[in-house]
């Protein structure tokens, strides 16, 4: 049996278009908290002849991630790949007007949870496995403060991950995605000519390469 890939943050942006681009050789285990947007991926899915087991759950919830890695360790015993593209984007702000409720937000999102899946998923990725972060250069560019910050943090845990690599671990992957047409970039960059930014899809496929997933 294939063993599947894993995304989560699937329902739209890089994460639905690694999904669409996947699922031509693998199946897809695609997890986000948005119900509408992951039925509409397995539609497309499916359109393209691939296959999805569709799990709607808020990754910041330990029980639920937990209970979805059992349920993937039962049926398929581990996976193909992980790639982890949830993140709270919080609103553009001066670092000096940080907001309590968006910084905890985007701290127990984009590092929390992602700390929290790193321990979960890494006991169901082998050696031929691979797992796929996605840096971000905005750290330190004026109004990014929280989510420079909280995505730094991120990716310094996948960094530290990938050092610690040893015979039985995945290949950690830290890719940089080109600037994409997608709905969280139109939040940051409005008004943006939005023609020269890269097609999700595209970029699925360069990244993919990139990690050996096609």
């Amino acid at each position: 049996m294939e063993k599947p890939i894993l995304i989560t943050g699937a329902s739209r942006g890089l994460g639905a278009a690694l999904a669409e681009h996947l699922c031509a050789t693998h199946p897809i285990i695609a997890v986000a908290r948005t119900v509408g947007g992951l039925e509409d991926l397995d539609d497309r899915i499916k359109a393209r002849g691939g296959s999805a087991t569709l799990a709607p759950i808020d990754v910041t919830d330990p029980d639920a991630v937990a209970h979805l890695c059992a349920s993937i360790a039962g049926r398929w015993g581990g996976l193909a790949a992980w790639a982890h593209t949830a993140v709270h984007a919080a609103p553009l702000t001066p670092a000096t007007m940080t907001g309590a409720k968006d910084l905890a937000k985007s701290v127990a999102l984009n590092v929390t949870a992602t700390a929290d899946l790193m321990g979960k998923v890494a006991p169901l990725l082998g050696a031929t496995s691979a797992a796929l972060f996605f840096d971000d250069a905005c750290a330190g560019h004026k109004f990014f403060g929280m989510y420079g910050a909280t995505k730094a943090a991120q990716i310094a845990l996948a960094r530290s991950w990938q050092a610690e690599a040893n015979s039985t671990s995945p290949t950690v992957h830290i890719l940089t995605p080109a600037p994409m047409a997608t709905a969280v970039r139109a939040r940051f960059y409005p008004g943006e000519d939005r023609a020269s930014l890269a097609k999700p899809m595209v970029e699925a496929a360069r990244l993919a390469a990139l990690a050996g997933l096609s």
